[in-house]
């Protein structure tokens, strides 16, 4: 996600201390806070909300533990909850019954 395009070898990835400093410029610049970490979070959350399976997410994450995907990264709230079980059908009276 972070390529280095300034210096050394062009279009590589930055090294995690390379990001960490650049993070570090940035947030003295801006005045905003944030760390790269974020970014992992983001992601995770973002496949969750688009349907990917929190298995495909687990993996993708190198967790060992489908758990910690959920717990962890996958911050979902009562509105992600509630567009689920309306694609579900719950609340038009068309769910699924098992």
């Amino acid at each position: 996600m972070f390529v280095n395009l300034w210096a050394g070898q062009r279009g590589h990835p930055l090294t995690y201390a390379a990001v960490y400093d650049l993070v570090g410029r940035l947030r003295r610049r801006t005045g905003i806070d944030f760390d790269p970490h974020w970014c992992r979070h983001t992601y995770a959350t973002g496949l969750l909300r688009t349907g990917t399976p929190v298995e495909v997410v687990s993996r993708l994450l190198g967790h060992a533990s489908v758990t910690t995907t959920v717990e962890v990264y996958g911050h979902l709230g009562v509105e992600d909850a509630r567009q689920t079980l309306e694609q579900a059908g719950w609340f038009t009276g068309s769910a699924v019954q098992l």
